[in-house]
């Protein structure tokens, strides 16, 4: 049985405005965005609608909650000590590579990234719903403990590690209104994990690499 026959009847008809209202604060902002037009987009009365979402300053927070939850979920990558710290990298960038290769996720952050330009009180909201740039802080931190890496700063290195992932795989594309193919994806990634090995491996990995090359 799919996920959505295994939905009730109320959760399919909020997942119906959720996906209306997306799609109608894109087409029209927030401001130009009518209940009415969202009601007969997801094919539900008002009263639906309303019974859900009281006004549209909650439904368009609930649109907000429903993109930090995908953030966080596909965040919650556990450290595993066990993995070659250059695997685990590339694991942990990738859960932040199967969102940006989603056309449903870059559609809703678009859409939001829209209206909070415009708003700085809905912007420091969505931030603070975001969690995840401490489960990467997390991460650099035991890796750096374990000796796999050797990073005097964490909380810099999660910054500088997703940075480089979304500086090509998410801000380009959110402004060419287009998603990156997987493969594309890829190459991102691997560059940003290599590239952090360049800066945090430790002394001994970096040496031992030269000498093999000058050798």
């Amino acid at each position: 049985m799919s996920n959505e026959n295994k939905l009730s009847v109320t959760e399919r008809k909020k997942k119906q405005i959720l996906e209306a209202a997306i799609a109608e604060f894109q087409e029209r902002g927030f401001a130009g965005a009518s209940m009415d037009r969202i009601s007969e987009r997801a094919q539900v009365s008002k009263r639906t609608v309303y019974n859900h979402f009281e006004s549209k300053d909650e439904l368009f927070k609930a649109i907000n909650q429903c993109l930090a939850d995908q953030f966080n979920a596909a965040m919650e990558v556990p450290y595993d000590p066990d993995l070659p710290i250059r695997e685990a990298l590339m694991r942990l960038g990738w859960a932040e590579g199967d969102l940006l290769t989603s056309p449903c996720f870059m559609n809703m952050a678009r859409m939001i990234m829209s209206e909070t330009i415009r708003d700085p009180k809905l912007a420091a909201d969505m931030d603070a719903r975001m969690t995840k740039l401490g489960v990467v802080e997390d991460f650099m931190a035991r890796a750096s403990k374990e000796g796999k890496l050797d990073i005097p700063d964490p909380k810099l290195a999660a910054t500088q590690f997703m940075g480089l992932i979304k500086s090509r795989g998410f801000f380009p594309n959110i402004y060419e209104n287009r998603f990156p193919s997987r493969e594309e994806m890829a190459a991102v990634i691997e560059d940003s994990v290599d590239m952090m090995l360049a800066r945090y491996a430790p002394r001994r990995e970096v040496d031992d690499l030269q000498g093999a090359v000058s050798d």
